[in-house]
């Protein structure tokens, strides 16, 4: 089989290491890739925003699946016009990702399909916005939740206890042309559940939970997520057959009652609150850096189940296989992330990290003058298994350590509490879950 992934970062490079892991590995082929992505795929020069580029690339190589990593070109229409020439693709189309695309339009399908979530308020001009305010947040509940109604890469929620702060986020939004969502704030801790779907049918991954906060006890800024990991052993029973039944198989249902089929993963970022389950908000594509351990544990044959799902042959009762094993994300980030991003700085010591039993996932890195340098806000991701996650959270901490990168900083606890209230059950099957949901964006 052959296959073309079409993105840059570190969700495409954590694909395409688990589609090299298939026996027999298909051949594998990259648009435009990165330095990572390069040692296991043929990379070729087609910018994920350049549509015409990506179509004329397919019809050179003509894979047998096109696999479209990041939500941008989703949502400007790359699977459209890959279909259109006769590809099979995995992802949704321009209509269907406009689920991740408008969280208001998102708002709206929930509705329609009976989906719990967050009461919200979309406001499109700012003489709506305290009023908005009032009506989500009564007699100033707080925390205060505003988000950017577009895509925002991981960065376009506020989640604040002071109303200036919610207020000051929306009008830069709104000034800028934009609108926002103001949501009630849902208490409880965070999982992210991919679910792929052939437009009909839903398979679901295995859960995982990812750290926003760009600091060690979930403080500073929202980023596009600082570390990862999977299993959850505080999550309770039946979880994963809840979130089918009430959230991605009625969506998945109300889009294609709308004839709007959705082909590809849908992200269903969840908060466990103390009223039940509700979504914090649906992504159109595999979320980063949770993919990193996602796809770390599973154990099935992946490129047949990505184009299963592409030809809409997806079996629903497909029983997918997992490592028994903890997986643990620590991404690497560069001088200045979240806010001004220093790029060009050189990377050393992936060789040494990896020697420790971790692998390096690259995300946002480049090749100049025959060095590794840093081109993004987010530039590795260090990921190690463990028998569980004390383990494997140690290992990778110990694996990032050994990367030199000038001005980087990573967290360093991720997963440390439910690592520790994990050891602390002593066979209870049910711990009380670790800290409360993070926003996504």
């Amino acid at each position: 089989m052959k296959i073309l992934v079409i993105g840059s970062g570190g969700r495409e490079h954590a694909i395409i290491r688990r589609l090299a892991a298939d026996h027999p590995a298909p051949e594998l082929h990259a648009a435009p890739g990165n330095p990572g992505i390069a040692q296991l795929a043929t990379v070729h020069d087609a910018s994920v925003s350049d549509l015409d580029a990506q179509v004329r690339l397919a019809q050179e190589i003509q894979p047998d699946l096109v696999v479209i990593g990041p939500e941008a070109p989703l949502v400007a229409g790359a699977a459209d016009r890959l279909r259109e020439a006769g590809f099979a693709v995995f992802g949704p189309s321009a209509a269907a990702a406009h689920l991740e695309g408008s969280k208001s339009w998102a708002k709206e399908i929930m509705a329609a399909a009976g989906v719990p979530t967050a009461a919200s308020v979309t406001v499109t001009a700012l003489a709506q916005l305290e009023a908005g305010l009032d009506r989500v947040n009564p007699l100033n509940d707080v925390p205060f939740v505003v988000k950017a109604d577009g895509l925002a890469a991981g960065k376009g929620v506020v989640v604040t206890t002071d109303r200036e702060a919610a207020i000051t986020h929306a009008e830069a939004v709104l000034t800028a042309g934009g609108q926002v969502v103001l949501e009630e704030y849902l208490d409880g801790p965070e999982v992210s559940l991919f679910c792929l779907s052939d437009g009909t049918r839903v398979v679901p991954l295995a859960p995982a939970q990812d750290f926003k906060r760009a600091l060690d006890g979930d403080e500073g800024p929202n980023t596009g997520g600082m570390g990862a990991y999977s299993p959850l052993p505080w999550a309770p029973a039946g979880l994963t057959e809840e979130v089918l039944e009430k959230v991605a198989r009625p969506t998945i249902a109300e889009l294609a009652a709308r004839d709007i089929p959705f082909v590809g993963v849908l992200y269903c970022g969840l908060a466990l609150t103390s009223r039940g389950m509700r979504v914090v908000e649906f992504n159109a594509r595999f979320g980063d850096p949770e993919t990193q351990v996602v796809l770390e544990r599973l154990t099935s044959p992946f490129a047949p189940l990505l184009l299963g799902a592409a030809r809409g042959e997806l079996a629903a009762d497909t029983e997918l296989t997992w490592s028994e094993d903890a997986a643990v994300a620590v991404v690497v980030a560069g001088a200045g992330y979240p806010a001004a991003v220093r790029t060009g700085d050189p990377i050393t010591g992936i060789d040494a990290c990896e020697a420790l039993g971790a692998h390096v996932i690259h995300a946002g890195t480049a090749s100049a003058d025959g060095a590794l340098v840093s081109a993004g806000g987010r530039v590795l991701s260090v990921v190690a298994t463990g028998e569980d996650l004390e383990q494997a959270r140690d290992r990778a901490l110990a694996a990032t350590e050994g990367i030199a990168l000038d001005g980087s900083h990573h967290r360093t606890d991720i997963a440390r509490l439910a690592a520790a209230e994990a050891r602390s059950a002593q066979g209870v099957t049910e711990p009380a879950a670790p800290g409360t949901r993070e926003e996504t964006a």
